[in-house]
């Protein structure tokens, strides 16, 4: 399947890869009223539980927004507009900023490709996250990789496309914890194969539209 892939960045501005998600919601209010695309609420205030199309990141210090599917044919139209970013308090100008728009291949492929998680991916919720802690070692990364293969086939499931190959993932991951909404919660770097073709700085897992869970191919 070909998908749609659209990146605007801020190479001169230096931000906290925390501040993502100020990023996510000075842009959500800024335009607010052009598509709930940009914020994952509907016009009712409800949650947009579909995978997010358009994520804000820190990646290296640069902040960037990474939109696909209807989300990359979204972003051209605001990027002319983009005069300054509103972080916290503070208020940036925009003096330079690019855009990238591409076409990519996604689905199962025959040989495997090797990815980075670029920034903490947050996976576990409160059953699995009780059934991790009381796993060995071995038993951990099985609940590990089969819960990214899930995360797989919920992007998938997001571009409208469906794998009918069985999915292979090997893994390897590092504990870590990051605060999320003043919580202290458990979270993963690693690096993973598969036989699946993933877009570069998509998220997997939870909160990708705050920057988590990013992945490239190395």
């Amino acid at each position: 399947m070909t998908l749609s892939q659209t990146i605007i960045r801020f190479p001169e501005i230096k931000l906290r890869t925390r501040d993502a998600h100020k990023l996510r919601g000075y842009f959500g209010n800024l335009f607010k009223e052009k598509s709930e695309l940009l914020h994952n609420h509907m016009g009712n205030g409800e949650f947009r539980y579909d995978y997010p199309q358009v994520q804000y990141k820190v990646i290296d210090q640069t902040p960037m927004l990474v939109a696909v599917k209807d989300g990359a044919k979204l972003l051209p139209e605001l990027f002319l507009k983009i005069r300054e970013l509103k972080i916290g308090h503070e208020i940036i100008p925009v003096h330079q900023k690019n855009i990238e728009a591409k076409q990519l291949e996604i689905g199962a492929t025959e040989g495997f490709k090797d990815y980075q998680f670029q920034t903490l991916w947050m996976c576990l919720n409160q059953k699995n996250h009780q059934r991790y802690e009381n796993s060995t070692p071995d038993k951990q990364k099985q609940l590990l990789e089969r819960i990214l293969i899930g995360n797989f086939l919920s992007f998938f499931k997001g571009m409208d496309h469906f794998i009918e190959e069985q999915i292979e993932v090997d893994a390897k991951f590092q504990e870590k914890q990051t605060r999320f909404k003043n919580n202290t919660m458990l979270a993963f770097e690693g690096s993973f194969k598969t036989n699946v073709s993933l877009p570069d700085l998509i998220g997997l897992g939870k909160s990708v539209a705050r920057g988590f869970g990013t992945i490239k191919r190395i």
